[in-house]
């Protein structure tokens, strides 16, 4: 049982002791502890509060918690029910509100849950922010609101579709083209918010063709939800036995996309950043940012393009800030997640599909010709779970000594470059591991790699 507090949110299991795991008193202090912080800094008593959740088993349950909350603590509510992440960043601009509250652990399994906290740009609050927000639930020092000045509550289930419709209207989404392709799409939404968002996208866009799998927001899901090869097998045989041009597949909560290409391989969530960036830098010359577990690929398509690369620490508000430093027109995350900031900065699985399409219809390519287009690297993402006596900070410490003599980056963890490829080692900001990242030329470059990196943190 676990309870986790970094960029990422408040993020824990379900059930247990609290202060161990996510339990009602901790959601009510958390949430309680957010409030007063966004008074304080808006220098505003009354809110108005964005709240939607991904549709995990837990997901009404805290759900009602924070709301109850929310409107103790005087906030107006606007409830969005089941939703997605990228939705709730864009209500918050749209509904010019104060805060926005996302109910989701993202990739995390059934058991997980979070309170994903956003300003009042629709983005997630930054590391300092949120030290002071857990600082003021430790502190205890909420003061509610009395009766006559309690908080109201507004259901409003429409942001999926004025979402959809936003992104129809960006100039570089060709529904027109993406019409004539006559395309025959699969779409795994493992059984939560992305079965209802991802088909309306792809209705939108004129995908006549769909074929829906894990598409019932029951928050049942029906593998490991993280988007990763191992994970697939199922859309895999789909998108071959039903003929399809390409298989769509998202998170819980529909900021991470990966592809599927029409042989049942994968595209590579890597290459889902790398693909949609070449179709917007050929439009719109500019600049791009990933983090530093992201692949090369992105550095040699950008310099093709004749513009800028930045890489930027793990996490989407270090993406953001180093995106708006840069002026980079699009951005992202090497796990599918997507910022097109012509839309909004946050990871955005349905502009996503949108911009991949167009490119799609436009190249007039099979999927694995697309991805035989770009540079060829190949990556390992593992992981060391933590033992009580491992002291990780030492441990990354003495490689950093270690490798002296090789190109290093130690603003996230510590990421070693050499010649024929690189590894990245990082705390978790959601789980008791340490992530390993790895890339090579082939598989088992970035295998070897991974593995001489992992014998030395055990």
């Amino acid at each position: 049982m676990t309870l986790i507090k970094s960029i990422s949110g408040i993020r824990g299991t379900i059930g247990g002791k609290r202060d161990e795991n996510l339990t009602p008193e901790d959601i009510v202090k958390f949430t309680s502890a957010f409030v007063t912080f966004i008074q304080n800094r808006s220098g505003k008593t009354k809110l108005k509060v964005v709240v939607g959740r991904d549709a995990r088993i837990s997901g009404k349950m805290v759900n009602q918690l924070v709301c109850g909350t929310l409107m103790g603590m005087g906030a107006d509510i606007i409830d969005l029910g089941l939703s997605t992440t990228p939705t709730v960043e864009m209500a918050v601009t749209m509904e010019s509100a104060d805060a926005g509250i996302i109910l989701t652990a993202s990739h995390n399994p059934a058991q997980w849950n979070a309170l994903k906290l956003l300003n009042e740009k629709g983005e997630f609050i930054s590391a300092d922010d949120g030290a002071e927000v857990l600082a003021n639930g430790e502190a205890g020092n909420a003061n509610y609101a009395e009766v006559y000045e309690l908080g109201s509550y507004t259901e409003d289930d429409s942001y999926i579709t004025k979402h959809v419709n936003e992104i129809l209207k960006l100039d570089l989404v060709n529904v027109e083209l993406i019409k004539t392709a006559n395309l025959k799409v699969a779409v795994d939404a493992v059984n939560s918010t992305g079965g209802i968002a991802i088909p309306a996208m792809l209705e939108a866009l004129g995908v006549q063709q769909i074929e829906k799998l894990y598409c019932t927001p029951n928050g049942e899901f029906p593998h490991n939800p993280e988007p990763l090869k191992e994970h697939l097998t199922e859309i895999s045989k789909v998108v071959q036995e039903k003929r399809c041009d390409m298989g769509v597949v998202v998170d819980p909560d529909v900021d991470r996309l990966a592809m599927v290409c029409e042989d049942g391989s994968m595209f590579g969530e890597e290459y889902t950043l790398v693909s949609v960036a070449d179709y917007v830098l050929s439009k719109n010359p500019g600049n791009t940012v990933s983090n530093l577990s992201s692949t090369r690929a992105l550095a040699d398509v950008t310099d093709k393009h004749g513009q800028t690369y930045t890489a930027s620490a793990v996490g989407e508000v270090n993406v953001v800030n180093a995106m708006k430093e840069t002026n980079a027109v699009i951005g992202g995350e090497g796990n599918g997640g997507i910022i097109y900031p012509e839309l909004h900065y946050g990871r955005d699985s349905l502009v996503g599909v949108a911009l991949f399409l167009s490119l799609y219809a436009e190249r007039k390519m099979k999927m694995t010709e697309l991805r035989d287009s770009y540079p060829q690297y190949s990556m390992i993402k593992s992981k060391v779970n933590l033992s009580p006596d491992l002291d990780v900070d030492k441990t990354l410490s003495e490689i950093q000594k270690k490798y002296a003599t090789e190109r290093l980056t130690t603003v996230d963890g510590v990421k070693i470059d050499f010649e024929e490829g690189w590894v990245h080692l990082r705390k978790s900001n959601t789980e008791p591991i340490v992530r390993v990242y790895a890339e090579g030329k082939s598989p088992a470059e970035a295998e070897t790699l991974a593995k001489k990196l992992m014998d030395e943190i055990v």
